[in-house]
């Protein structure tokens, strides 16, 4: 081992060293449990023990599913602390699409929250993978926390290395091969440093944060968390999913000053009954992103909580890329409204053509990064590597342009992704899947935003001659095959799909059409 690999600490490390310098104070706050930073601290360390009880080792991969715990922060500091990279689902995805991901990642050990015993025990059966541990008492599983109690909490010196992985995100459920995002452990604290500025982009964030966490950890919350407990008094507020009461209730109850959320969700806590009637004085920071956002609702927004909105745009692959500040959050400029900010510090953006050029100032090209926090690379898939990594520039897939005070806009994808809460659909998937169904004999299925912006998933199908196949009945089939996140929230029956002058599926066309159908309703 090298003198730098001796010398490196993880996150995980740094953090549990904050953790245990006021081991008094609230780390984590859940229903009505609190649980202080000494005893978190304590937790990981035992648990990090117990992991190596049962044989998991430095480099194999331990897979989360888990709700929004504080076990489930434990569980994950405990993976990274002994070395190992850790692989959170998206609970809504189906069991053979979370098996897929499983086995596509050798999945060496299978943490579950009890409340997912029963998936978790129908994931071992699919994947056979070693270990099945639950954050707590059950049947379909050995208890983590039991084996755990019996560990000492002296703290475990970290045994990862720089290169190591560190995590491990999937872009959506898919099947076969699904492109799994690997991040090193060199690599996060660059994550944690985008993830500073935008929490607080004057500067350090500030003592005492309290960050409201209502989105799932097993995405950008967990990255948030992180850097909240990190903070001197820092405090985690955890909710078991997006509910706008509940974010009000929790807002005006804890004091809550950070909070993230999706566009979507940020409309639905502005048109609560409850909005006027809350306490969101202590707000200091709502960070919003994911997917593209309305100028008019975000200038509402600022009416109501002040110049407290932050925008982010990034990608698991990228990182942070770049950030629209409070400042730039001017209901009476929604031309601003309509980009997606400035470059990150250490962020390079070029927008480039086809060819790789470089385009001037105004003209729409593919975005590209460089930076020192971009991804490893996609796991054991080095071809699609290559294609996405060229010159240490990552190529987002993204369309759009930089104006000439250096602000981006953000106007299509080249990735034919679509954005809904909770996760990522990509349409040759959801495609594929209903072609398999014996009535269908094409299908197309596309983005079309909503009220709010927020991509709704719309397909377009071919009947098999003499089908009286409905919608009802095509969404319970791919919400069983694929899980709720893939089920289209419109599917209209066509006689045939109308196709480009090169012969593709003229999916501009449709969504024209859906569009058009939407606003008549």
């Amino acid at each position: 081992m090298t003198a730098t690999a001796q010398q490196f600490r993880t996150y995980v490390e740094r953090n549990l060293d904050i953790l245990g310098a006021d081991p008094t104070r609230t780390a984590v706050v859940h229903h009505d449990r609190r649980v202080t930073a000494g005893e978190l601290r304590d937790l990981v360390h035992r648990m990090a023990r117990a992991l190596r009880a049962r044989g998991v080792e430095r480099g194999q991969v331990v897979t989360l599913l888990s709700g929004n715990l504080p076990e489930t922060i434990a569980a994950r500091y405990a993976a990274n602390l002994i070395g190992c990279a850790v692989n959170h689902l998206y609970n809504k995805l189906s069991a053979d699409v979370q098996a897929t991901i499983m086995r596509d990642v050798e999945t060496r050990a299978l943490i579950a929250d009890p409340a997912y015993a029963g998936r978790a025990a129908e994931l071992a059966e699919l994947t056979g993978v070693q270990d099945v541990l639950l954050l707590g008492p059950g049947s379909e599983g050995t208890d983590l926390l039991e084996l755990a109690a019996g560990q000492p909490a002296e703290p475990l010196s970290g045994l990862a290395r720089p290169e190591d992985i560190c995590m491990i995100r999937h872009t959506g459920g898919t099947t076969g091969h699904p492109k799994a995002i690997c991040t090193a452990f060199e690599r996060l604290p660059g994550f944690q440093d985008d993830v500073d500025e935008i929490l607080e982009p004057e500067g350090k964030a500030d003592d005492g944060m309290r960050q409201l966490v209502c989105t799932t950890l097993a995405h950008a919350a967990g990255l948030l968390a992180d850097v909240t407990l990190r903070t001197d008094g820092g405090t985690v507020v955890l909710l078991d999913d997006f509910d706008a009461a509940e974010a009000l209730a929790a807002i005006e109850r804890e004091r809550i000053t950070h909070m993230f959320l999706l566009p979507p969700l940020l409309y639905q806590l502005m048109d609560h009954p409850d909005v006027d009637s809350t306490d969101t004085s202590s707000l200091r920071n709502v960070t919003y992103g994911g997917c593209q956002s309305s100028p008019a609702r975000l200038a509402s927004a600022v009416r109501r909580f002040g110049h407290v909105l932050t925008q982010f745009y990034g990608q698991n692959e990228a990182g942070g890329i770049s950030v629209l500040s409070p400042e730039d959050h001017d209901p009476e400029n929604p031309a601003r409204l309509r980009t997606a900010g400035k470059a990150m510090n250490g962020v390079e953006i070029a927008i480039r053509d086809e060819s790789g050029r470089d385009l001037p100032t105004g003209e729409h090209g593919e975005v590209c990064v460089r930076s020192e926090h971009i991804m490893t690379g996609y796991w054991k898939q080095p071809e699609l590597t290559a294609e996405v990594l060229r010159d240490g520039w990552l190529h987002t897939g993204d369309i759009g342009f930089l104006d000439d005070e250096g602000y981006l806009t953000i106007v299509d994808r080249i990735k034919d992704m679509i954005v809904v809460v909770g996760g990522h659909v990509y349409t040759t998937e959801l495609e594929d899947l209903l072609n398999t169904h014996p009535e269908v004999l094409q299908s197309a299925v596309f983005g079309v935003p909503d009220a709010n912006r927020m991509e709704q998933v719309y397909a377009a199908v071919v009947r098999a001659p003499g089908s009286e196949l409905d919608e009802k009945e095509l969404r319970e089939f791919v919400g069983n095959e694929r899980g709720a996140m893939y089920e289209p929230a419109h599917v209209s029956f066509i006689d045939a799909l109308p196709l480009t002058d090169a012969g593709k599926p003229d999916k501009k066309f449709l969504r024209r059409e859906a569009e058009a159908a939407a606003a008549t309703r």
